[in-house]
This record gives C-alpha cells, structure tokens and sequence, in this order.
C-alpha cells in the first residue's frame, strides 16, 4: 500500500489510512498515481495557490495521473 494517496478532484495529499473518501474536498477519487507536492501555508498570498485554485493549507500534489 502506498504511504500517500492524492484526490483526482482537489489534488490535496492524504495519509494512506484514508481509503475512500477526501477529508478537504470529499472526493471519491483517490490514486496513488502522482508526481512532487508543494506545501501551501498561505494560500490568500500565493501565486502558486491561485493557479491550483487552491483556497485552503495542506499538501498538494502537483501531477495527477
């Protein structure tokens, strides 16, 4: 089993204990298929934030499959 499963809807970066449902978003989606993170404290000042369209902290993924 993977260490980290990611939402195909969100993007956001769940621990492996979590199997069927997102904690951020609720999204059923879940995959072990995905590539770098970035870590987004602040996302009311981050460029990188916006683009991802990203309104909450957490970890993100940045590439998924």
């Amino acid at each position: 089993m993977a260490d980290r499963l990611v939402c195909r809807d969100c993007h956001r970066v769940q621990g492996a204990e979590i199997e069927s449902q997102c904690e951020a978003c609720g999204g059923t989606s879940l995959t072990e298929d995905w590539a770098g993170y970035v870590v987004i404290a602040h996302p009311e000042q981050s460029e990188i934030a916006r683009e991802m369209e990203v309104t909450e902290p957490g970890q993100y993924a940045l590439k998924v499959r």
